[in-house]
């Protein structure tokens, strides 16, 4: 079965015939569930197609990747794709420059989608637009995408906002499904034609090691460049392209200056399980690479410009490890002359390695994760496994009361790291909040046993957070003392004595939910929708969840068997004043 038939045959499901009306959002929909792996929710808030969308048929805002994707999707079974869709995404990124005039003129998904697009440009996140089709283009509709590579190129310069283009046609999607179905474990199998390269074999300490200068035009075809399962074995992953390496990379790719490539150029450091070299043709076995992510991203940001050089070279090398340690000692090494990302950096400052310490001394079952993809022990328990990424965001809505930001591991691990890991944090305060994100989490599940919003199962990446957040509200509105925050081993304690923990959490996310209906039935100026992602993203939220909390406790005894319910909360809820403290300052 072709990836066509594959898609038509799994878009008769229900899911998409009830949620979608035709086939062609049906089949943008498949993509964003089974490439972007995006949950039923957030695929039906991410569909901006119909009337007045402007040739967006979906907008993906990734947070992790601090990118969006505009999506615009061709559902062909027969026949070619000409240059049509390709002008539509361009007309697409010309609106996009006025989002002012675009949100008066689209409809109301776009609208509201455009406001977060708005916010996470403010956050300097790049543009990538993805052309999805079944089909392959035709030989003009090829030329025409290397024409618009290089006008998107040139607007992102003069504009100042980084973007790129790329057509995912049939063969990559079939590629990059078969890679989500093993996203946590990949491995990628590829073959180089090194004809034309220069290629030097070697043996170093017992390893086989190839040196190739190979050209440049080579490097599209190396699979996992832009889904980044490629540079698994990497300390990090694309930066994106709005960097100075990265834009200078682009700079020479379009220069007449290409042809120095290979001398402006530090190389790129690929490891793989075994490589075998077979007259002029490399294959390799398990390949990732531990040093130039940046690089290839931005190669592949230019592959129609990358197709046409001639005598354009990149030093490659390629070493033989199929030792798991060993290569993470390489990708470490290899990574040293650039800054990783804020959450690495911070991974062995003395602070965070005093609370690991502290923290597993405390509980010797237990595992404090510092460094990105470090997994624990199979041997510890894994309601005491505690990741530090994880813990900033619950300091932060705790303690800085500031949910909004805790979507930003940027901003957590850089701008507040100061203020969020300056004191010497006790460990069963960390796993008090632990508990409790466990107990919260299991609310956010399939089978929704808060009867949330579906809007508000869209933003499971950041709604959790406020979740904990109004946890942390209900014993200090309890307790009259709404400006300080209480102490999160104590509220836990005391829950658990009084078997109120379920409780709690259903009062805080029922909460929640009363919030966000609240403020989207608020009137909104001219033009203007409500945003869900930016209403849970702004400070603003933050006292109507407090105001939802207070009218529940209010109306509790109005209904049967409230008051004996509200008498078990304030006994639960009641901690003492020494129980507080003044919130972290994070603004």
């Amino acid at each position: 079965m072709n990836i066509f038939e594959k898609i038509r045959d799994e878009i008769k499901q229900d899911y998409y015939q009830q949620n979608f009306p035709n086939d062609g959002q049906r089949f943008v929909a498949w993509y964003l569930r089974n490439i972007h792996l995006r949950d039923r929710n957030e695929t039906k808030d991410d569909i901006t197609d119909g009337a007045d969308d402007k040739q967006i048929d979906a907008i993906v805002i990734d947070d992790d990747k601090s990118t969006i994707f505009i999506i615009q999707g061709k559902f062909i079974g027969n026949g070619n794709v000409d240059a049509e869709p390709l002008r539509e995404v361009l007309s697409s990124w010309i609106q996009l420059r006025d989002l002012v005039r675009l949100q008066e003129v689209a409809n109301i998904k776009l609208k509201r989608k455009l406001s977060e697009v708005a916010k996470a440009l403010e956050d300097d996140y790049e543009i990538a637009f993805e052309l999805i089709t079944t089909s392959e283009l035709t030989s003009s509709a090829q030329k025409d995408l290397a024409t618009f590579q290089k006008q998107l190129a040139e607007l992102s310069e003069k504009d100042d906002i980084v973007c790129s283009i790329s057509v995912i046609d049939q063969d990559e999607i079939r590629r990059r499904y078969d890679i989500a179905l093993e996203r946590e474990n990949p491995s990628i199998n590829h073959t180089i034609d090194l004809t034309g390269s220069h290629v030097m074999p070697l043996t170093i300490a017992g390893t086989q090691v190839l040196l190739a200068a190979i050209p440049l035009k080579e490097c599209i075809t190396i699979p996992g460049i832009k889904d980044g399962t490629l540079f698994q074995k990497n300390v990090r992953q694309s930066l994106g392209l709005n960097n100075t390496v990265n834009k200078g990379i682009r700079q020479t790719i379009y220069s007449d200056k290409h042809r120095d490539f290979f001398f402006f150029h530090n190389g790129i450091t690929a490891i793989c399980n075994k490589f075998d070299l077979n007259n002029n043709h490399l294959e390799i076995h398990g390949l990732s690479v531990v040093n130039g992510c940046q690089s290839l991203n931005t190669i592949l940001s230019c592959s129609e410009r990358v197709k046409e050089l001639e005598d354009t070279f990149v030093l490659f090398r390629f070493y033989e490890i199929p030792q798991r340690e060993r290569a993470d000692r390489i990708s470490i090494n290899t990574n040293s002359q650039s800054a990783v990302k804020p959450r690495d950096l911070r991974s062995n400052d003395k602070r965070v390695l005093n609370l690991k310490k502290s923290f597993e001394q405390k509980y010797p079952n237990g595992y404090f994760l510092t460094k990105r993809g470090e997994i624990a022990p199979a041997d510890k328990d894994k309601r005491y496994i505690l990741d530090l990424s994880d813990l900033g965001k619950y300091l932060i809505a705790w303690h800085s009361q500031r949910p909004n930001i805790s979507y930003s591991e940027t901003k957590i691990f850089d701008k507040y790291f100061e203020q969020l890991f300056k004191r010497e944090y006790k460990p069963e305060n960390a796993q008090a909040l632990n508990f409790w994100m466990q107990e919260i989490n299991k609310t956010w599940d399939k089978e929704n046993p808060l009867g949330l919003n579906e809007t508000l199962l869209a933003m499971k990446a950041y709604a959790p957070f406020h979740h904990l957040y109004a946890v942390s509200m209900c014993f200090a509105i309890a307790n009259n003392l709404a400006d300080r925050v209480p102490n999160p081993n104590k509220c836990w304690e005391k829950a658990c004595q009084t078997n109120m923990v379920n409780e709690i959490v259903k009062i805080s996310g029922i909460s929640l939910n009363m919030a966000l209906e609240a403020a989207a039935n608020e009137p909104q100026p001219q033009n203007r929708v409500f945003s869900p992602q930016n209403w849970i993203k702004a400070k603003t939220c933050l006292a109507g969840i407090n105001f939802a909390i207070r009218n529940y406790f209010n109306m509790l005894p109005m209904i049967p068997g409230g008051q004996e319910i509200k008498n078990k909360l304030n006994e639960t809820l009641t901690i003492g004043q020494e129980d507080f403290e003044y919130r972290w300052a994070a603004d």
